[in-house]
């Protein structure tokens, strides 16, 4: 049996989003998972769980837990739309004995943790144990960027420690703002950087940026950088691709 000392190990440093419509299930299920994960958010169906993904932190959801069958939005255009977002979001599908014909879809998308209901809270949290050593292996395999170079290209290489972008060894002429952002961009390779995380960025540095210039600097920014190396995730933000 899964001990609690050996999921805390790899969750509590972990948020997760539950969306659940009955009601009932949503709260006792909710609090035992509010004893392993840092933060836990419910939802009681797929579209206020949308809202509060879509919402300005919704890159802080380690996990997504939602059931299949639920009103206004089900798991699977849920799913869809999250992975409009983030492709990469870990989800994990609770469904009934009888809903195997609705898995497929679930399946092609790239859902690969199913739960059957009723709930049985072992072989849940035995999922949610295999999803996040999965992301604690993932992070542990993310480049340490602090003074390292960040490679964006086979030619072109970002140097965290000198601020300064090169082609080969070629320095490419970046301005001010441009190197605020990239350091900020680059702080954490793949995390996805919200407008207003950027606008604190320059104001911690006595510098002013609104949103309207933020996508200026960006398009600017990437005729300098690689094609496909600076992302934008449409409503949510921009990150750092590097070269793999």
């Amino acid at each position: 049996m899964l001990s609690s000392k050996e999921l805390l190990k790899y969750t509590n440093n972990l948020s997760l989003l539950f969306v659940e419509d009955h009601s009932e299930l949503r709260s006792s299920a909710g609090e035992i998972l509010k004893n392993f994960f840092k933060s836990v958010e419910c939802a009681s169906d797929g579209k206020e769980a949308y809202a509060l993904y879509s919402a300005k932190d919704r890159c802080t959801y380690d996990i997504v837990l939602s059931d299949l069958r639920m009103p206004k939005v089900d798991g699977i255009e849920l799913t869809k739309r999250i992975y409009e977002i983030n492709p990469k979001q870990p989800i994990i599908i609770l469904s009934a004995h009888d809903d195997s014909k609705y898995l497929l879809p679930l399946i092609n998308l790239g859902v690969e943790q199913f739960i059957k209901k009723p709930l049985d809270y072992q072989e849940l949290l035995e999922a949610l144990l295999a999803v996040s050593k999965k992301i604690q292996q993932q992070k542990e395999q993310m480049p340490q960027v602090n003074g390292l170079k960040i490679q964006l290209s086979k030619t072109f290489h970002y140097d965290r420690e000198e601020r300064s972008l090169y082609n080969k060894e070629e320095i490419i002429y970046l301005t001010k703002y441009e190197i605020i952002l990239l350091q900020l961009l680059t702080q954490k390779i793949g995390k996805i950087y919200s407008n207003e995380e950027i606008v604190e960025e320059y104001a911690s540095l006595d510098e002013s940026i609104d949103s309207q210039n933020i996508r200026k600097l960006v398009s600017k920014l990437r005729k300098k950088l690689p094609q496909n190396s600076l992302e934008s995730i449409y409503g949510v933000g921009y990150r750092v691709r590097p070269y793999s």
